[in-house]
């Protein structure tokens, strides 16, 4: 059978393609080399303990706001429930020995962080209006017909997040405290564009939600949905390599000697992992060699913690805590120093109740650290590395319980994963936390088109777009533009 679209990842880009075309009567096949789909939506049990491994909270999902109506066309607020962070915090940034928290809405985000700051009320106001202006700067954002898809003001593209921020205010206890959620992007000083660090905060100031069940809950009710439109998703098939010429690809070769033909293609996983698919004679040296060449964000260290049953109260916060003056140099770390930040969050109770089951506790790593055990396989890489894996997760969690004393003494066990965990299970080149680094000094380099030099390849996910659940759905709503037109699109999710 020859597939109208066939769609090499079964990560959230590939899913919401899927869905979109499938929505659109196109015949589609969804190709996933795991077991299980998903990507950096997949949860995992432990002894009957859930855990998320990458989307931990999601914002935007107040009725009328934009995910919400996202949500509402994917048929996903019937399947997946939500539990509201602090309304008064969802975010607490420790920082200087001091907690700051952020509200959610734009007058409570002011308020409570000029209660803090007084003398700077006016830096608080100029933020919020220029995160809100920039966040609804594009049609795409306002879900409105457009004649043509414009980029970004260069003045968003061009300002890096720290110099924006060095720009709005002088106090630099507020500087930190406003790049407090620097982990949620790995944003780098003087390197990261002010956008991604605007969009993402915009997104959680409007309102910020904990998936109750796992995050595996959205992959499920994509797949679900994409199977009862007529598509089709194929787990345990592990694309190899592209065939085709200049002309085009014609089909793709799987790991177990199976080969799909289709009449185009969406490439969902990492670009740079997409071309080692691609033959010499398929597609332009120079654009396999920029491509090859793009660089990533830093990887991550996480902590699985599985509490006794009963003894520590759900915290309905993401806490992020510095041991250091600057919130961006965390990457920086040298093997004395590290952890020198990280982010603490709690798993939603199933039972809604007050006692928390589970927690992430998660680190900035370089993948240096673990590219001795490279090619090694999972459960298979040895003692050294095991210790590695405990020495490492002790001192995490020695860190944390220094600003919770006595949450060491409440965990029944703990679960690690390293760069390495990520990228097997994600498929992220060296465990990049978010994919493609954007460089505000090299802006044209670091943004990959949807679009390929092969006319029927497109590629989607967080290296075309931006990363996160909104960035990701506005990406699958730019690719699958490119092959039914993106007004299709914003009319039926009007329409939803």
């Amino acid at each position: 059978m020859k597939y109208d679209i066939v769609i090499i990842g079964g990560g959230l880009g590939g899913l919401l393609c899927g869905y979109i075309l499938s929505k659109h009567g196109l015949q589609v096949v969804v190709l996933e080399k795991n077991t299980v789909v998903g990507g950096c939506l997949q949860s995992f049990r432990r002894h009957g303990v859930l855990f998320d491994t990458g989307m931990h909270y999601v914002g935007s999902l107040e009725p009328g706001q934009v995910l919400y109506r996202f949500w509402k066309y994917f048929s996903l607020l019937g399947d997946v429930r939500l539990r509201k962070l602090d309304e008064q915090a969802f975010d607490v940034i420790s920082y200087g020995g001091m907690r700051y928290p952020s509200a959610m809405g734009y007058s409570g985000f002011r308020e409570q962080l000029g209660s803090f700051f007084p003398h700077e009320r006016q830096a608080l106001q100029q933020y919020t209006e220029d995160l809100y202006r920039l966040s609804v700067s594009s049609p795409i954002s306002r879900l409105e017909e457009v004649e043509q898809i414009l980029p970004l003001d260069a003045k968003y593209v061009k300002t890096s997040a720290s110099e924006y921020i060095g720009h709005l205010t002088v106090d630099a206890v507020l500087q930190n405290v406003l790049a407090g959620n620097v982990p949620l992007y790995a944003g780098e000083k003087g390197r990261t564009p002010f956008y991604v660090h605007a969009l993402l905060h915009h997104s959680y100031i409007q309102s910020a939600f904990r998936i109750v069940g796992g995050s595996q809950t959205i992959a499920d009710s994509l797949v679900a949905s994409i199977r009862r439109m007529g598509g089709e998703v194929w787990n345990d098939s592990e694309a190899v390599k592209f065939t085709g010429s200049l002309e085009g690809v014609t089909g793709v070769q799987l790991k177990d000697g199976r080969y799909v033909e289709g009449k185009r293609f969406i490439s969902a996983i990492h670009p740079q992992v997409m071309v080692e698919m691609l033959n010499e004679d398929m597609v332009k040296r120079s654009y396999c060699r920029r491509m090859r060449h793009l660089e990533n964000t830093v990887a991550g260290f996480t902590v699985y913690l599985a509490f006794k049953k009963g003894k520590v109260p759900y915290y309905n916060s993401n806490f992020f805590h510095y041991a250091v003056p600057d919130v961006w140099s965390c990457a920086e770390y040298t093997k004395d120093d590290w952890p020198r930040g990280y982010l603490y969050m709690h798993q939603a109770p199933a039972d809604g109740g007050a006692y928390s089951e589970s927690a992430q506790i998660i680190s900035y790593m370089r993948y240096d650290e673990v590219r001795a055990w490279a090619g090694t396989m999972v459960e298979r890489r040895g003692e050294i590395y095991r210790a590695f894996k405990r020495e490492r997760a002790e001192r995490l969690i020695e860190a944390l319980n220094r600003e919770f004393p006595g949450i060491k003494e409440q965990i029944e066990f703990y679960q690690v994963s390293t760069p390495l965990t990520y990228q097997d299970y994600t498929g992220t080149v060296e465990g990049a936390m978010y994919g493609i680094a954007r460089d505000v000094n090299n802006s044209m380099q670091s943004v990959v088109s949807v679009r390929t030099y092969l006319p029927n390849l497109y590629m989607t996910g967080q290296n075309t777009n931006s990363h996160g659940m909104l960035g990701v759905t506005n990406g699958a709503m730019l690719t699958c533009g490119e092959l039914i037109g993106i007004n299709t699109i914003i009319k039926a999710i009007n329409n939803a």
